[in-house]
């Protein structure tokens, strides 16, 4: 069986963290896309597609990944058509049988070992699992385990089941001929999955346990991070690895080659150190945080439940449950603050509309090169473009767009007493 990743989604939603296909984020030294291939591999499913946007970073990101054993091949979805055009055009690669799926199905060779029977069995499949917001989904329409159809996000108590696609689906080679017979539109796959269904014996897989997390908004990559470390993360020190006998790592920790850790630092797991990185002096690093490679965290820092994407410098910081990308400065004393005072959810803004991200503790997140003065703050949820500068002690209480400067202004006020 083949399978087709779709990964050609401008991912708008994504801001600050979408000059790159999102694919390519970078969870314990692998982007997301690779540990679903890893995935994939271990399911035994070796002959992969891979549908990219115009820009093919995929592919370029991917030169530098060794998996062996893969047949990977690539194609390119010059305009966002939707996910039948994106399909429609592996048409000419599919040699039969086939799994269509996105890089959020992280767990899918769980998924293939202990559903093998209904895999093998040669019937078309709709991975689907229990929602209770069915006007968020595309619902399906069922009679038993037999699909009639499906419905795009249906008003509230119409819809009919409480059942939703996951974005998983085992289809025929044949589906490509109902796909040319509907009109096109940004929901074409739907209405050709619907006049599939009544041609031919598409079943329902229900799925027990979900096997796709969401990667909607920058927030959701918390969701992967800890789900990739309970998994996978074992304890690991490299032998290259310098680290002070002061220094105290408990919990599974990994720890890459030539990373320095120095007096009294305290790292607790599960915990990802990338090569070439250094923890300064009475650092403290908690769960969950994520230090890609030739990071710098200064010393007297604090991070917790951080996701770092690499080649970022800090010093006598607090950062917690925030999202950093590549190439970041933060002066001394930075603090991207992660809970409101009165303690309830925190609400970010996305593309003008505030979202409830259902999180009472989210800290920063920033694209990439961003620059900051000593001092400076940013306030619970608040987003800061790629290639900005923050001033010293300036607060951050909105987003702040790409390639912006952002300073506080200061009134001094001089009083000079005459004791005389």
């Amino acid at each position: 069986m083949q399978a087709i990743i779709l990964a050609a989604g401008q991912s708008s939603r994504f801001w600050p963290l979408n000059r790159k296909h999102k694919s390519l984020l970078k969870i314990m030294g692998k982007p997301l896309i690779v540990h679903l291939l890893d995935s994939l591999k271990l399911g035994g499913i070796k002959d992969i597609i891979i549908v990219q946007g115009p820009s093919q970073d995929i592919s370029e990101e991917l030169k530098s990944y060794k998996n062996p054993g893969l047949k990977i091949r690539y194609v390119i979805q010059q305009e966002a058509l939707g996910m039948g055009d994106a399909l429609f055009k592996t048409k000419d690669l599919i040699k039969g049988r086939f799994i269509v799926l996105t890089v959020e199905q992280m767990d899918l060779c769980d998924i293939l070992k202990k559903n093998k029977k209904e895999i093998i069995s040669g019937k078309p499949l709709v991975f689907a699992e229990k929602t209770d917001t069915p006007e968020l989904f595309g619902i399906l329409d069922l009679k038993g385990n037999k699909v009639l159809g499906i419905v795009e996000k249906p008003k509230k108590g119409t819809e009919p089941s409480d059942y939703r696609a996951t974005g998983v689906y085992i289809l025929e080679k044949d589906f490509f001929d109902f796909y040319n017979r509907v009109e096109k539109s940004i929901y074409d796959f739907e209405e050709a999955l619907t006049l599939y269904a009544k041609k031919e014996d598409l079943r329902v897989l229900i799925l027990k346990q979900s096997c796709s997390l969401t990667l909607k908004y920058p927030w959701h990559l918390f969701d992967y991070a800890r789900f990739l470390m309970d998994k996978k993360l074992k304890r690991y020190i490299s032998k290259t690895a310098k680290i002070d006998k002061t220094a105290k790592i408990a919990g599974d920790v990994y720890i890459g080659d030539n990373v320095r850790i120095f007096e009294n630092s305290v790292i607790k797991g599960p915990c990802y150190i990338g090569n070439n990185s250094i923890v300064g002096n009475n650092v403290l690093i908690r769960e969950y945080c994520n230090i890609e490679a030739n990071s710098l965290i200064g010393a007297s820092s604090e991070i917790t439940r951080t996701i770092i994407q690499g080649d970022i410098e800090c010093h006598s910081a607090f950062m917690g449950d925030s999202i950093i990308s590549q190439g970041c400065k933060f002066g001394f004393g930075c603090v991207t603050a992660n809970v409101r005072n009165d303690r309830e959810e925190i609400f970010s803004n996305v593309k003008g509309e505030n979202i409830n991200t259902k999180k009472k503790s989210l800290g920063l997140i920033c694209g990439n090169n961003m620059r900051s003065g000593v001092r400076s703050y940013f306030m619970p949820g608040k987003m800061v473009g790629n290639d900005c500068m923050i001033g010293p002690g300036t607060p951050i209480m909105e987003n702040v767009l790409d390639n912006t400067k952002i300073f506080a202004k200061y009134e001094y006020v001089k009083k000079q007493e005459n004791n005389g």
